[in-house]
Formats: structure tokens, sequence, C-alpha cells
């Protein structure tokens, strides 16, 4: 099977799977100025499935364009699904999850779905470096948490008028990140895990093993619930420990909203961190729209 994987920014990426074109979350759209891959979420004109991590604008907001334009179905949770069934796509090419489900893509396509976690954003403004160590923020009500994601959305309007205008664009009015989900895929050439914010169940993680693993790299990593006592780079050390993948892939780590996410993150901490922990395992490095083959090439185990 000849497995193509094209990285479009933040945390979107295009995966054909011989003829079949599998979307990785759908956010293409960008600030004027912002580094990107170029391509609108109108101009897809090829998909078959979107696959949608959770329900925040950088990560659904194009999926209903892109559904419309190709047909394609798209699955995601709950609030994924109400969020596209308000911009008009029709219910037949939506597919709800919440974790559990195993959903054929294709005759030799399977993606399994784990729930999962949202990285801590209420815990900063600024995205922190990857080897920047955070400590604290342990323990707090789902009340505290909600104040201070108030905070955070209030400093993020007056970061300028073009992040303004675009968050006002993009806004489709989703309760929250509706529930973070982890996708396998079982592919004849391999299995590939998708993660799009640094979050997760350690019990979930453990034993799925998959021959390449994706992993969001941007915030502060949430581990069970709770913010990481460390750095976002040990945070993707813990999860490769716990997967022993052959290959990671990082994504979310470039500058997809300038003033917020505050230049391309120096993933020097990551790299050092992952050959440490999972020394047998290779980082795949992309540029936008690179056309690597993502199984190709793979160390052993």
């Amino acid at each position: 099977m000849d497995t193509t994987l094209d990285w479009f920014g933040c945390a979107t990426f295009r995966l054909a799977l011989d003829d079949l074109v599998v979307w990785l979350d759908a956010y293409l759209d960008r600030v004027p100025g912002a580094p990107g891959p170029g391509v609108r979420a109108d101009e897809v004109a090829e998909a078959d499935w979107i696959l949608v991590g959770h329900s925040h604008f950088d990560h659904v907001w194009g999926a209903e364009r892109i559904a419309r334009n190709t047909g394609a179905r798209v699955v995601g949770s709950y609030e994924t699904v109400r969020v596209l069934l308000a911009a008009g796509v029709p219910p037949r090419q939506l597919v709800a999850v919440a974790g559990g489900e195993r959903v054929r893509l294709g005759p030799h396509v399977v993606a399994v779905v784990y729930p999962s976690q949202h990285s801590c954003v209420w815990a900063h403004r600024e995205f922190p470096g990857a080897g920047e160590v955070c400590l604290g923020d342990l323990g707090l009500t789902y009340d505290e948490r909600q104040a201070r994601f108030a905070e955070l959305g209030a400093w993020l309007v007056s970061v300028g008028p073009d992040v303004l205008e675009h968050l006002r664009a993009s806004d489709q009015h989703a309760l929250g990140d509706g529930g973070a989900l982890v996708f396998v895929l079982e592919t004849p050439a391999g299995r590939l895990l998708y993660q799009d914010t640094s979050g997760c169940w350690t019990s979930m993680l453990r034993n799925l093993q998959p021959d390449v693993a994706i992993l969001a790299a941007a915030g502060r990593g949430n581990l069970d619930g709770e913010p990481i006592q460390g750095s976002l780079a040990q945070f993707v050390a813990a999860e490769a420990r716990l997967l022993q993948p052959r290959r990671v892939v990082l994504s979310h780590h470039d500058d997809w909203l300038p003033g917020f996410t505050s230049g391309d993150l120096d993933v020097a901490p990551v790299r050092a961190a992952l050959a440490c922990t999972v020394p047998r395992s290779d980082l795949l490095e992309l540029g936008y729209r690179g056309g690597d083959d993502v199984f190709g090439g793979l160390p052993g185990r």
C-alpha cells in the first residue's frame, strides 16, 4: 500500500492510502501573514474521510466546507457532529463517536477511536517553550479552570485586529473541546496513531504500540486530567514511553496563530527527550505539504 502523509500546519494532515484520502483535522485557513500550507478549506477537492480530534476552531473549522464540497464523511465527537450539522453538513456524512468504536474507512483500513484529554490551555497565555518547566495549577475545580479560560479569551482578542477577525470568522459556537479523541488507523502498511492536542489518559495509550505516532507538541501537557509537572518535551517523551512507536511525527508546533503561539516551537528539547526515552524510535520532522512516506524505512523495535 502506498502511504503519503502531508502536514498542513497546526494539527491538520492529509493521509493518502493508495486512492483513499483521509484528512486528520481540517484547519487550513490562517490569519494574514501567518505561516501555513497556502491552501484554504474551500480549495480542497479530494477527501473520503475527515477525522476530527476535538471541537475547537483550530481543528474542526474547515471540515464543514470540505465535507460539503467533496462528500467526505466526518468522524468526530458528538459536539463536533452538532457543530457540523449546524453548519449544513448532511447527517448521512457524520459519524458521532466517543471512544471504543471501530470505523471502517476502506476495504483494508479501520479507524479505532479512544477517549483522550485536551491540553491544559487554561494554564497559560502564550504557549510555553518545549523545554520550559511548568509547575503548580493542580487540583483546580471546573469553575476555576473556566475562569482561567475566560481570562485567556479576553486576552486573546486583544492580540490584534487580524486575530480578532479570524476568531470571529472561525467561531462555530462549540461547547468547549467536545471531548478530545485519539484515533489509531489500522492499515496494511502499519498502525498510525493520531493525536491533535497535548493530553492523554495514560491507561489508554499503554500497550497500543503503533508503528507511527503523530503527537501534539503545544501548550501545557495534560496527564490523566492534571497539568504535567514538568516540560512539554517531558510530556511528549512520557507519551512515547507508553506507546513505544517506531516513529514519531510532531504536530501543532508551528506558528499557526501569531501572538498566541509566539513563533515556531524549538523542538530540540523534544528531540533530545525522545532520544533518551525511546532511542529505537526515529523522529520524522515534516515541512508543509512534504508528501512523506510515513511508513517507509521504519526502524526495528
